[in-house]
């Protein structure tokens, strides 16, 4: 993404996603009914993950007789918003012994009972846009049967999860008798070939796995003798030798535990000092199998998988500075600077375009090598027409990542007569009573003044603008249509004026008995929090999609106080998250864009995200913004790249900007990878 230049899609992006985050962010979401389970809550953080691209997720299973709502008093949440980490804590379908995760029955594989429930929960969590979740950095851990469990699904589907966790729990092939006192005994060969035997053709993705074990000190349930067998175990499997001593961990006096780490940090483990067969949550943390005797182990993962996650990556980019384009003779001489702070640089693209055409010309592209000491690097264009030009470069550095692009734009030859800039591509995105207007305007005699926006509450706004786009906010804007007046002025004092025209929803407000009346909340769900909240005092709630095929109410400022999820209502239109204008609930694929709803074999999941035999119906092309668009998989919009069919944002319209579609059904393009 061309950062100094398009900053204000980024902040677009983020305006149109954010009401329905607004639903998730900061608050649990409770009985989610999600991946094959009926009742998951869910915590979703403000935050953002330290490492890669978006959000970690952790997904947490309880232990026998242990109801989810447990671990809402677990300090969960704490992690979650310090490490930009999703939490996720999901009732066990298929329960055996007293309400336990049933590790000791059934096939263990990533496609029978609660571990396809995990899997799918894990990937339908990952692929919500609203959540915005890496996949790299999906985790797994649990309490007691909760954590063989968790250390069975993560051996039987490592490739979706980078990392796992067993909290006192027993080791993985174990039976039902050894878990209460007893100690079954497993050598750590044998571990490893039931865990590589669960995993089957993904067994590659152990070379990036890690895993922490833990136990309580003063545990007399379930057996000490598994800590250090699960250690063992796990440093069997990934290859990795135990490393002499030990380090004291706190939270904080009295609130301890002693830990032992492996060679490469590819395995800890964890005697939580003082704490009985009870899930770690530390000081505060409460409830039934739940303790604040030693530290916050959920706190204690993300960090510890954020500092060694094996599969995000973590190179850091190459930088150009100091960008120059001088125009002498109809050419352009093009200097600047590149640097890598982990590396070198191996060459500079840059890409010359005649931005007063429309649309743009490319007009040339260069490959410059840098200076090994200094890192400059210099171009000399070929004679150019007349006109208004972009120059936009990217460093590559020695394992081929490419960094961010930085431009400049320069005149050859003489300045046309004074005209009015222009205005075009503009576009509205609300956010509850608030609007952020966006757009490109170009002034072919380089003397732009300002942008303002007027919206229809009163207010003029001066748009930030960066390069040739420009953004501007207002909050507070009546229910109904609206209008904004965009007014482009240059140093000549002419100008261009555009008006755009879009719809708000105010809500509907009114005290929790109206709220109730009309089903947004019900005496079961949403009352208690509403009410605690507001009282009897009047609140506004909006309707938001919830990331899959339902909608929830939501009152402003107030995430807590939150309706059950239930059909969206007719104004607020079928949620369709993959865009390919089939609603969710009708959706063969509802996050893979098929409009076609093609199913070769008849098993009701479309071909497109069907991974069994008769299915798979994508093509998959990897080529330049420039190469899509000629080809027909993309068109312009000024200059900027939108897929055909999905209208995916793709970036700047030039050769070196390559992006990856999938082609899911005739003409329907979308940035992404096929399954």
């Amino acid at each position: 993404m061309f950062k100094k230049q398009l900053i204000y899609v980024v902040a677009v992006l983020c305006a149109v996603g954010s009401l329905s985050q607004a639903a998730f962010a900061g608050s649990w979401q409770q009985n989610v009914a999600i991946g094959g389970f009926n009742s998951v809550n869910i915590y979703t953080p403000d935050t953002v993950s330290s490492i890669g691209s978006g959000k970690a997720l952790m997904l947490v299973l309880h232990g026998c007789v242990q109801p989810i709502s447990n671990y809402l008093t677990a300090n969960l949440e704490d992690a979650a918003e310090q490490y930009g980490m999703v939490v996720a804590v999901p009732d066990a379908m298929n329960k055996a012994g007293f309400s336990c995760w049933s590790y000791w029955q059934g096939a263990v594989n990533r496609n029978s009972g609660d571990y396809a429930n995990l899997v799918s929960l894990a990937n339908t969590l990952s692929n919500d846009p609203l959540r915005n979740i890496d996949p790299e950095q999906v985790y797994l851990t649990g309490l007691s049967s909760g954590a063989a469990f968790a250390a069975q699904a993560a051996c039987a589907a490592p490739d979706v999860f980078a990392g796992v966790a067993p909290s006192a729990g027993p080791t993985i092939g174990t039976s039902s008798n050894g878990a209460i006192s007893s100690c079954e005994v497993v050598s750590p060969a044998t571990f490893s070939s039931r865990c590589t035997a669960y995993a089957g053709a993904a067994s590659s993705h152990f070379a990036t796995q890690l895993a922490v074990v833990g136990h309580g000190s003063a545990d007399t349930t379930v057996n000490t003798c598994y800590n250090q067998q699960n250690a063992n175990g796990y440093a069997q499997l990934y290859g990795v030798s135990a490393i002499a001593g030990s380090n004291l961990v706190s939270d904080g006096v009295g609130h301890t535990a002693q830990e032992s780490r492996w060679s490469d940090d590819r395995v800890a483990m964890l005697w939580f000092d003082g704490l009985d067969h009870s899930w770690s949550g530390g000081d505060g943390a409460s409830g039934s199998y739940v303790s604040g005797e030693s530290i916050n182990f959920a706190s204690y993962l993300a960090s510890y998988f954020a500092q060694h996650n094996l599969r995000v990556d973590r190179n850091q980019r190459p930088v150009v500075s100091g960008l120059s384009a001088v125009s002498g003779s109809g050419v352009l001489l093009i200097t600047g600077n590149a640097s890598d702070a982990d590396g070198s640089v191996l060459q500079v693209a840059l890409s010359v375009s005649k931005i007063d055409a429309n649309p743009p010309v490319l007009t040339q592209t260069i490959n410059t090598p840098v200076d090994a000491v200094t890192g400059d690097f210099a171009a000399q264009t070929i004679a150019l027409a007349d006109g208004l030009y972009q120059v936009i470069a990217r460093a590559e550095d020695n394992i081929n990542a490419l960094g961010e692009s930085v431009e400049v734009t320069v005149r050859v030859g003489p300045p046309p007569p004074s005209s009015p800039p222009t205005l075009s591509d503009l576009t509205a995105s609300v956010v509850g009573q608030c609007a952020t207007i966006a757009g490109t305007v170009i002034d072919v005699n380089q003397d732009l003044s300002s942008v303002t926006v007027t919206f229809a509450n009163g207010p003029v706004v001066a748009a930030v603008v960066e390069g040739s786009q420009f953004s501007a906010s207002q909050c507070d804007l009546a229910g109904g249509s609206n209008s904004a007046t965009v007014v482009a002025l240059d140093g000549a004092n002419l100008s261009s004026t555009q008006t755009v025209i879009f719809q708000v929803d105010a809500g509907i407000t009114g005290d929790y008995n109206l709220h109730i009346s009309q089903g947004h909340i019900t005496w079961g769900v949403g009352y208690s929090q509403c009410y605690l909240a507001f009282g009897t005092a009047s609140f506004t709630m909006r309707e938001v999609p919830n990331g899959q095929s339902q909608c929830q109410w939501v009152a402003d400022a107030e995430p807590s106080c939150a309706g059950p999820l239930q059909v969206c209502s007719g104004g607020g239109g079928a949620l369709d998250t993959d865009g390919d204008g089939v609603a969710d609930n009708v959706d063969n694929c509802p996050v893979d864009a098929n409009s076609n709803q093609s199913d070769t074999d008849g098993d009701g999941i479309g071909d497109v995200c069907d991974n069994s035999s008769g299915g798979g119906s994508c093509t998959e092309i990897t080529s330049s913004n420039y190469a899509h668009v000629a080809a027909g998989r993309a068109t312009t919009s000024g200059y900027l790249v939108y897929a055909l069919g999905s209208s995916d944002y793709l970036g700047w319209y030039n050769t070196f900007t390559v992006r990856t579609l999938a082609e899911t059904s005739t003409g329907y393009f979308e940035l992404a990878s096929c399954p």
